[in-house]
């Protein structure tokens, strides 16, 4: 199947799931406090070996589209040279949207400590500020950048119609080297389905596909 053969009904898929929704960001704000809580030692060591490692903040921002099509910044540990996003052009080709890879292997902006940061998802860690001030969930489609959306047609903007999360179904089934129509395939195939239970599990398949570093780079 492809993005295009899920209809996501806005009634029976989402707005009946009202509380089960309202429970998820009960979840979100619990764990994402303890989270930080617990790894703040780990958030100082980290942007000290980022600082040390190559010029520029510990912390990358970049605006991103959430739910509803709202903009917002997003939080990150810097594991580019400054101004990488001046240094490269993205190849976009609305006619073969679906084939859009965003990530390279071979990518000679990335520095040494970001090479490690992407391996093991820690430079997703800040991402937990995001789900405390609620603008992303723990489970739910990544955010995309604006200049992708632009080009999305109908069907893929239906994966902006939930909080958008760290990690989610397309995660846990290819990381960075699925193509984006399987990525929102996977997105829609969340949300057409979605349940507290389907965020647990796929949480804790995060966890063994980060020890296993599969499709990260």
């Amino acid at each position: 199947m492809q993005a295009e053969d899920i209809k996501i009904d806005l009634d029976k898929d989402i707005k009946c799931k009202k509380i089960q929704f309202f429970l998820k960001r009960i979840f979100d704000f619990i764990i994402s406090l303890l989270g930080i809580i617990v790894l703040s030692i780990v958030f100082i060591v980290l942007a000290v070996w980022v600082k040390l490692d190559s010029k520029g903040p510990a912390i990358f921002k970049q605006t991103r589209v959430g739910k509803d099509g709202k903009k917002f910044i997003i939080y990150k540990f810097r594991t580019m040279v400054v101004d990488a996003d001046k240094k490269i052009t993205l190849d976009i080709k609305p006619e073969n949207l679906e084939n859009f890879v965003f990530q390279s292997r071979n990518d000679s902006r990335i520095t040494k400590s970001g090479a490690f940061l992407r391996k093991t998802s820690l430079d997703e860690i800040p991402q937990l500020f995001n789900v405390l001030f609620g603008n992303m969930s723990l489970v739910g489609p990544r955010p995309e950048i604006p200049d992708v959306v632009k080009f999305y047609p109908e069907a893929y903007r239906q994966r902006l119609l939930v909080t958008p999360g760290i990690t989610g179904l397309a995660q846990v089934s290819g990381r960075g080297e699925i193509e984006l129509g399987k990525t929102v395939y996977y997105d829609l195939t969340y949300i057409k389905n979605f349940s507290l239970w389907t965020d647990i599990k796929i949480l804790f398949k995060t966890i063994f596909s980060v020890f296993k570093s599969e499709g990260a780079f």
